[in-house]
């Protein structure tokens, strides 16, 4: 049957047409491919034939307020094995073992492993720069040494529980280190290179590295000079009195700014295995919940300021010893009790019935009120892990006694920082602020501030009178009360001891107490308060004022000298004990003769050099108080011998 010419015509178009659209999808999926799928499939493909040695990112540093380094990095290269260009396993394998001492057997499964790429873990990881030379020399193709790095303490020990450490992947594991793990941390950066199919590497095709990007540097509100200083004191009251722990905190209480922490027991955090975790998971000063004891009395005594419920100087109280509370008769510390006082005099003695007082006179709600706005009963919110927040009675379930026992710091649990947060409060004006470590963020390459933390205010509890007064109250606790054991020449210092017995299985242990002492300064200006706590002192009278005191006395005055602040004149004067050392200032001998000197009788010890028969300068100069039998220097000469 013959078709007609307009028949092919109108299937020649059609078969045309139709080869149009499958040319034209064609077109387009090759399009699409090429340019929209083009990159990704350029990257698998050169994923597949890439490999990668990693270059770990350098862990951002961490420094103190004066930019004194307390973490850092030290080079510690890594070994990587790429199993596909290993030419000889067994040989390879024998000579890695003999350098790197590990077993032979492991180190043959490990490069000969079904992967791309293979650390020798653990013998391999962060070795030293010796190591790695020596397995450079080896040549071992499809061996390689990766840079690496590992974190470096180089103060040891110092500020341990709150530096805390990384692990071996240079990842926080404890402390500051934990907290602040991802800005400290970086991204990796790595070296590709190019194999076939078989692993062999292609020579024609060039590395690519793509650099890491290290982490940004932490400066914290940490004094070295002040931390040194509480490592040290700490350290001697472990020597001396062998305890079960010991604590210390200092903080600038006009910003929350921690200027100094540690416990004891310790470690060296680049140690951390050699020390059970229950040591280096603990930070003590933020974990440790227990009785304050008589510490706690600063937040009754501001309390009832602040409610016009006692005049320190005009009301006064008769304690007899005791005090009889629903039934039970609370004792004072001191048997026979210290009879007629003023309610200073209650203060300055740390006077149990005294607070049972002033406790009842506040009434439940309103002592309970200012308790938790102090912050007892919650987390301060401090930057460092495990922070407890202490346990304060049910107020459904205070009845008289547990009211009385509360004004006087027993029956209440609290935590060492959220105490050092609230006496700071007390002292400065009546500002409740928020204790933090991290200070600012700093670019490590240009070395500008990438961001700071100012201080964080969370609310006024008590007033400037108040304050004030509390204040005075505590800086006559040192010079005329419980906390003698404190008191610095010419720093104005002022505290409250504590004492508190420790529970187990709801009863108190016989002679096994917390002793404690808070002390600030200079009391008409606040500058620090430091915060000390023996847990269980060996071998001496568990009292606060015996154990405690002289150390935050001696923390503060160096601190405060370290610090530059200068001493004050209008202090009140220490009232002796019998045991105190007699202190006398020293004369103006500048002029003098040494015959003139002996003549005067001066309770000192002599120690002169130069020549001469005249007295041209002298160490100390006048007017110093020192120990009586002190010894004094003098540089002896002739006026002539001086200069204009």
């Amino acid at each position: 049957m013959r078709v007609s010419n307009v028949t092919v015509r109108k299937r020649l178009v059609f078969v045309l047409i139709c080869g149009l659209i499958i040319f034209s999808i064609i077109a387009i999926r090759l399009g699409y491919v090429q340019f929209g799928m083009g990159d990704w499939l350029t990257d698998r493909a050169e994923d597949s034939w890439s490999r990668d040695i990693p270059f770990e990112a350098k862990r951002g540093e961490i420094l103190d307020r004066n930019q004194e380094i307390l973490a850092t990095n030290v080079s510690a290269p890594s070994i990587l094995v790429v199993p596909r260009q290993v030419k000889q396993p067994a040989e390879t394998a024998e000579k890695l073992a003999n350098v790197l001492n590990m077993d032979r057997k492991k180190a043959y499964e490990l490069i000969t492993k079904s992967a791309s790429s293979v650390r020798i873990n653990p013998e391999g990881r962060k070795i030293s720069k010796e190591k790695a030379n020596e397995v450079r020399a080896l040549d071992l193709p499809g061996v390689y040494v990766a840079e690496d790095s590992k974190r470096h303490y180089p103060n040891g020990k110092f500020l341990a529980h709150v530096l805390g450490f990384a692990g071996i992947d240079n990842q926080g594991l404890t402390g500051l280190e934990l907290t602040y793990d991802e800005h400290l941390s970086g991204k990796k950066g790595h070296v590709s290179f190019f194999s076939d199919a078989k692993g062999k590497r292609l020579p024609d095709l060039a590395d690519e590295y793509t650099p890491p990007v290290d982490g940004l540097n932490l400066m914290l509100t940490i004094d070295s000079k002040v931390q040194t200083i509480i490592e040290r004191e700490l350290d001697i009251a472990e020597a001396t009195y062998n305890p079960d722990g010991a604590i210390a905190i200092a903080m600038d209480p006009n910003t929350g700014e921690i200027l100094g922490m540690s416990s004891r027991p310790h470690y060296n955090p680049e140690n951390f295995r050699e020390v059970p975790p229950e040591i280096y998971n603990q930070n003590k000063p933020v974990w440790m919940q227990y009785e304050p004891g008589s510490t706690f009395k600063i937040i009754t005594i501001a309390a009832a300021l602040e409610e016009g419920e006692v005049d320190l100087h005009k009301e006064t109280f008769n304690d007899p010893g005791f005090i009889e509370v629903s039934g039970h008769r609370l004792r004072c510390w001191k048997k026979g009790g210290h009879g007629h006082q003023t309610f200073l005099e209650v203060v300055q003695n740390s006077c149990n019935p005294g607070f049972v007082v002033l406790g009842e006179r506040l009434g439940k709600d309103r002592l309970f009120d200012y308790i938790e706005k102090f912050g007892f009963g919650q987390k301060t919110g401090i930057d460092l892990q495990g922070e407890g927040k202490g346990i304060l009675f049910n107020r459904d379930r205070v009845g008289p006694l547990e009211l009385a026992t509360t004004a006087f710091g027993q029956g209440v649990s609290v935590t060492p920082i959220q105490q050092v947060a609230a006496v700071s409060a007390a002292i400065n004006g009546g500002y409740l602020y928020q204790p933090f470590i991290a200070k600012e963020w700093i670019d490590p390459v240009t070395g500008q501030v990438v961001s700071s933390q100012a201080p964080i205010l969370k609310r006024r509890v008590i007033s400037e009178d108040t304050s004030k007064e509390i204040r005075h109250a505590l800086e006559s606790v040192v010079a005329l009360g419980t906390g003698k054991g404190a008191y610095v020449d010419g720093y104005r210092v002022g505290g409250k001891t504590g004492t508190a017995q420790k529970a187990k299985d709801g009863r108190y242990l016989e002679n096994n107490h917390i002793v404690s002492f808070i002390g600030m300064a200079p009391a008409d200006n606040p500058e620090i308060v430091v915060y000390v706590a023996i847990d269980n002192p060996k071998g001496t009278v568990q009292f606060g004022g015996v154990v405690a005191a002289p150390i935050v006395g001696k923390i503060i005055g160096d601190s405060l000298a370290a610090m530059g602040v200068d001493k004050r004149t209008d202090q009140i004067e220490k009232e002796k004990a019998w045991n105190d050392e007699p202190i006398i200032e020293t004369p103006d001998l500048v002029g003098l003769s040494i015959r003139e000197i002996n003549q005067a009788y001066y309770d000192l010890k002599i120690d002169a050099s130069g020549s001469g028969s005249k007295v041209l300068a002298q160490a100390p100069e006048p007017g110093v108080k020192v120990k009586a039998g002190s010894t004094i220097r003098l540089y002896m000469g002739d006026k002539s011998d001086t200069t204009d």
